[in-house]
């Protein structure tokens, strides 16, 4: 069977925009993914709420990822899904689009090293929308963010092109809730879960 583990935030976690609760197994994109596999996939799922790819998060350790990557990685991974970084566009920050960028490049370089024989699928998040600013998380988020996150997913796929690795835009799959702007509403997670699994069944 093969391995998967697929680290990111929130999203990756299952937060459910209108109670900041977590989806269950049959909901959320990494639980569906774990179903539809049947057996020919392992997946690990590491999502963690408000967690940043390069950024240092002043929440801890588990919270940025490239102080926590590591210590998830082995050798025995065959794929590895990095769905990161909507977090660093955060205005505290204050990072450019740019060095959100280059601090993802820098989370493919450790799984590189850590987990040399494992593929890896960049996942570009989707967009932010303007309900970000009228939701929950309007203290984290301006308009400043909403723009770092338009060029993103370009970034993203130059990056993807240059590592040599599998990219998927989520642009393509999903759209965010209109209650925040930033979190999926269970069909949106399903249509993430079916289209990971079909890029694992055409890696393998």
């Amino acid at each position: 069977m093969k391995k998967i583990l697929c680290f990111g935030d929130s999203n990756t976690y299952g937060y459910i925009p209108n109670n900041g609760a977590r989806y269950d197994k049959n909901t959320r994109w990494t639980g569906v993914l774990s179903l539809l596999s049947h057996g020919k996939f392992e997946i690990i799922e590491d999502g963690c709420n408000n967690r940043t790819a390069f950024a240092a998060n002043p929440a801890g350790k588990i919270f940025t990822g490239y102080e926590i990557l590591p210590e998830l990685l082995t050798d025995d991974f065959d794929v590895v899904v990095l769905a990161i970084g909507i977090n660093d566009t955060q205005f505290l920050y204050n990072l450019s689009s740019i060095e959100i960028a280059s601090g993802v490049e820098k989370l493919i370089n450790i799984v590189k090293v850590k987990s040399p024989q494992a593929k890896i699928i960049l996942v570009a998040p989707s967009i932010l929308t303007d309900d970000v600013l009228n939701g929950n998380f309007a203290c984290l988020f301006d308009r400043t963010s909403i723009e770092k996150s338009r060029q993103l997913p370009l970034l993203y796929q130059k990056i993807a092109e240059k590592q040599n690795i599998e990219f998927l835009d989520l642009n393509s799959v999903a759209k965010t809730s209109s209650l925040d702007g930033l979190h999926y509403a269970p069909e949106q997670h399903l249509k993430i879960a079916q289209v990971i699994f079909t890029r694992l069944s055409e890696l393998f």
